[in-house]
């Protein structure tokens, strides 16, 4: 028998699975335009059930919500709370006779929302970071598996991050919600398993292990803010879990070891690649004078760059990277340590992040250029850490030679500023760029540049909700550097 609430119900809607959205849009879209009121609507998830007996859309009538609700109502949607397809009808019944209700952040029903979208995020963030992977079978065989609990039902909305970052392996992630299977070809969605169907720890597991233990940095230990990062849930599923409490036992006596052990002097290598890029012999002059008609031979002849004092301390030159006929040029700031070891922009911690996210905006890597304001890593020596020192308004005006340059022979249609070095570098004057983010300016000589922020602020936001939110402003950034891109 049910519950007397539902007897009242005039109508109840079956829904095929927690995640059928589809469904439960067009069900509210036929219930809304008959003016069922909220409370005479059940709803139910039944899956393989054949709904027949919802009403029909009233002939010349349309529903007209405004258009952004329907993107909130996805996210919301995977939220684990049965109650989510009522609260989802109620805020439509409610959008009809009140257009501007998702502004009103004061709202109880918009504050529930936005704290539902906030934790589906976070969880779709969460997996992206936790996920890890185990090899079983080889040769043809070979395929990897992993193991997830999520706290909503992201598993396919998730699914096309996994595709586009691991396209070229076979693997599948099992999770009690749902499972997610691609083949090198087809993504499938599949019902929900135990953690006893995934397998045990591969050998790459204690590489790993050994990995981790060595870049930890005692030094910079928080355990709390490890921890709300981190949340202990997911430790049960990550093989360096184990040696996190040791490792955090031990973290103030190694702490003080470490810094018995720092010279006073950058490390030695440092000094012998920096011998290998500017030998003894070589001319004061820069190369640059010479005429350069391709990138290759710009990139060439700035390996002699002597513009700004920086090139004494730094390795080498950075020079940019991508297609010639690149019909977009991100600029950064400058090159990193990271960068400044390898010969190559944007492959550090901030070039990480920046892929990931060009990644997700779908903007292929491949097709663009990126370059810096400033073509020479400047920095404080600190122990065996280069600790990174923002660049001079001299310095970036003796680099703009090399941007200019680097203009003059890709031709792109649209240059990408990523923060205030880069702007200043590409328009010649300072810029508030958190107060012109996302704006367009276009220089006398026809170049549109947009501004946004440099990836490296999303790594230096601690606070991890903060730290989502700004990525997925800079995800909406490269969204709309991606339609520019078209235009």
């Amino acid at each position: 028998m049910r519950p007397a609430q539902l007897d009242l119900a005039r109508y109840t809607v079956r829904l095929d699975a927690e995640t059928d959205f589809s469904g439960w849009r067009d069900a509210a879209r036929r219930l809304a335009l008959n003016k069922v009121r909220p409370d005479d609507i059940s709803w139910h998830v039944e899956p393989g059930s054949n709904q027949t007996d919802l009403p029909d859309v009233p002939a010349g009538v349309q529903l007209v919500v405004p258009r952004d609700f329907v993107e909130h109502a996805e996210i919301a949607f995977c939220y684990s709370d049965p109650g989510r397809f009522a609260f989802l009808y109620r805020l439509l019944w409610r959008l009809r006779t009140e257009p501007k209700l998702l502004s009103i952040a004061s709202d109880p029903d918009i504050r529930r929302l936005e704290t539902m979208e906030k934790a589906v995020r976070r969880d779709i963030h969460k997996m992206r970071a936790f996920v890890r992977f185990r090899k079983i079978g080889d040769g043809d065989e070979e395929r990897y598996v992993a193991w997830f609990e999520p706290d909503h039902f992201i598993v396919e909305r998730n699914s096309a991050f996994f595709v586009r970052r691991f396209t070229g392996m076979r693997w599948t992630i099992l999770t009690p919600h749902a499972s997610a299977d691609w083949d090198g070809d087809r993504l499938a969605i599949g019902p929900g398993a135990v953690k006893g169907d995934a397998p045990a720890q591969d050998d790459t597991e204690a590489l790993w292990r050994t990995y981790f233990e060595s870049i930890f940095n005692p030094a910079r230990l928080k355990v709390k803010a490890m921890q709300k990062e981190m949340p202990k849930k997911y430790w049960r599923n990550l093989p360096e879990a184990s040696l996190i409490p040791d490792l955090i036992a031990g973290a103030d006596k190694a702490a003080k070891d470490m810094i018995a052990r720092m010279p006073t002097t950058p490390a030695p290598y440092h000094a012998r690649l920096q011998a290998k890029h500017w030998p003894k012999n070589e001319p004061a002059e820069a190369l640059e004078d010479q005429a350069a008609n391709t990138i290759s031979e710009l990139r060439e002849a700035a390996k002699g760059c002597r513009r700004c004092p920086l090139w004494r301390d730094a390795t080498q030159t950075v020079f940019g990277e991508g297609p010639d006929g690149a019909k977009v040029i991100f600029v950064g700031e400058q090159p990193g340590d990271q960068e400044d070891l390898a010969g190559k922009p944007f492959v550090g911690p901030a070039g990480k992040v920046f892929d990931a996210i060009l990644d997700d905006a779908e903007v292929d890597r491949q097709k663009v250029y990126v370059t810096n304001a400033v073509k020479h890593f400047k920095f404080e020596p600190r122990g065996k850490r280069r600790i990174h020192s923002k660049p001079n308004a001299g310095e970036v005006q003796a680099c703009r030679w090399w941007i200019d340059k680097e203009f003059e022979l890709i031709k792109p249609n649209l240059a990408v500023a990523l923060g205030a070095t880069a702007a200043l570098s590409l328009l010649g004057k300072a810029i508030p760029v958190t107060k012109m983010r996302g704006q367009v300016i276009e220089r006398e000589d026809g170049l549109r540049v947009f501004i946004t922020i440099h990836p490296s602020f999303i790594l230096r936001i601690q606070e991890p909700a903060d730290k989502e939110a700004e990525r997925q402003r800079f995800l909406q950034d490269m969204k709309q550097v991606k339609r520019l891109m078209a235009a």
